[in-house]
């Protein structure tokens, strides 16, 4: 039984199981005077049995699947001849993979051995052997959980306080994860980082004015010792995304605004879904709309004003990406506009204060928490973009101010860095990680900075209304 079906089989047996400790709590009541007699409903009753049937059981499932492939390896490795055996760590590992794909049928090359032929063949036998093992094991485990629950099943059985303390473990569960993830991110990058850092200088990457990392192969080439100052690369940055936020927080507020607050029901119903369809076109098409259309007419107009643009300039994709991020700042803060209570435009209206006047003195500052947030995420979809500024604004990390020059930003950098053949120890391919760290560390300050000033905005809001 192959791993896929062995698991909606434990799915079925599940729903199974839901239903058969719901008939036999509705067994045990025997009338409706009886079910007031029970503890829980039924439903509690069945969900139960259904969550000692398959937790145990998909548990048992997955420790199986994690560990399968290197107990077998082991078991094959072990009765592999003595010469075998005896040989280095890569070249069994290569050995090793040869018999895989044996296994799975791939083509190897080179001449397949009778000592390679037998090892696979003992490596297929072991891994029928284990499907057929957890199957067993498996399916029995979650009958044996639908058996023992069914036969506790009384009316004094708290069924509902044991559902809702095992959804409550595995709420504990997903957050611990999602936490040990972020930690787990944060240090693989931060140990590359360091690694970087043994090499290179962090005052030179951290104050450098240059940007330059091509190692040469040899120590005569032409800038064999490589630069590494951070400084144009994350100044790129920070002008590409404050030319997109220029440009999509007041159209995605304004369009807010109006779309809440003034359009009729008719006309919000086909313009908001029009809006949030700009976050649906893929960034390629972005790119190639900013490089094919708006770059040149932006090179074309300033060539008649008597400017020098560049080809790829910081404000042909500042602007294309400020087009792609209006709905992250429109559509957040039109459900929080949205949000706002009623009875607070009606009392503003009723002490005599206009429409214009209610949303600039009530309506904004108390959705102002959720229009932060729908900021914050455009910043984030800002500086997290890459092919829009492959495209439309280039690679070179030039330390300039200017929108109408070529600029990069570190997401592109670090593209670029990890792309291609070459040695991971290098510190070319480490600098996308110092640069990925740098960038997690202004990100974080700059979220809490906002966060801070968005929990002052509205606590001196609600001193505002409690002194009114």
């Amino acid at each position: 039984m192959t791993p896929a079906t062995l698991f909606i089989v434990l799915l079925a047996l599940s729903a199974a199981a839901y239903y058969a400790g719901r008939r036999r709590a509705l067994a045990v009541a025997g009338d409706s005077a009886g079910l007031q007699q029970l503890h829980s409903r039924p439903t509690y009753y069945g969900a139960l049995t259904a969550i000692w049937c398959g937790i145990p059981a998909l548990l048992l499932f997955g420790f199986w699947q994690a560990f399968e492939s290197t107990v077998i390896t082991q078991l094959v490795i072990s009765d592999l001849p003595e010469s075998i055996r005896s040989l280095t760590g890569p070249e069994l590992n290569l050995f090793i993979n040869k018999i895989k794909n044996i296994v799975s049928g791939n083509i190897v090359s080179g001449e397949i051995t009778p000592q390679m032929q037998s090892a696979a063949d003992h490596y297929r036998n072991l891994q029928t052997t284990s499907k057929a093992s957890l199957a067993v094991v498996v399916i029995c485990l979650a009958m044996l959980g639908i058996v023992a629950v069914r036969a506790r099943i009384k009316p004094g059985l708290r069924a509902r306080n044991s559902v809702e303390q095992v959804i409550k473990y595995i709420l504990i569960a997903c957050s611990t994860l999602a936490i040990f993830t972020t930690i787990g991110i944060v240090l693989s990058v931060l140990y590359e980082a360091i690694r970087f850092f043994k090499v290179i200088p962090v005052t030179d990457f951290l104050f450098g004015l240059e940007w330059s990392p091509q190692m040469a192969i040899r120590t005569d080439q032409v800038g064999s010792s490589g630069a590494f100052g951070a400084v144009p690369v994350f100044l790129g940055t920070a002008l590409i995304s404050a030319i997109a936020m220029v440009v999509a927080v007041p159209i995605g507020l304004m369009s807010a605004i109006y779309l809440s607050e003034y359009a009729g029901k008719k006309f919000r119903a086909a313009a908001k879904p029009l809006i949030e369809i700009l976050a649906g076109i893929p960034t390629v098409v972005y790119g190639f709309f900013a490089a094919l259309t708006v770059a040149p007419f932006i090179r074309d107009t300033g060539s008649i004003l008597g400017l020098s643009v560049s080809s790829e300039s910081a404000l042909a994709a500042g602007l294309v990406m400020g087009i792609m991020i209006i709905p992250f700042v429109s559509s957040l803060s039109d459900d929080f506009i949205n949000a706002v209570p009623q009875a607070l435009r009606d009392g503003a209206y009723s002490l005599g204060a206009t429409q214009s006047e209610t949303i600039k003195q009530v309506v904004l500052p108390a959705a102002l928490p959720g229009i932060v947030g729908g900021v914050l995420l455009a910043v984030s979809r800002a500086i997290g973009e890459t092919m829009i500024v492959v495209m439309a604004a280039g690679l070179a990390a030039n330390l300039t101010a200017n929108p109408l020059k070529t600029v990069t930003t570190v997401t592109v950098q670090i593209v670029t860095l990890l792309v291609g053949d070459q040695e991971f120890d290098s510190p070319k391919t480490l600098a996308a990680f110092a640069l990925g760290l740098l960038l997690f560390v202004v990100t974080s300050v700059s979220y809490t900075h906002l966060r801070a000033h968005e929990t002052t905005a509205s606590i001196s809001y609600a001193v505002f209304c409690l002194k009114k």
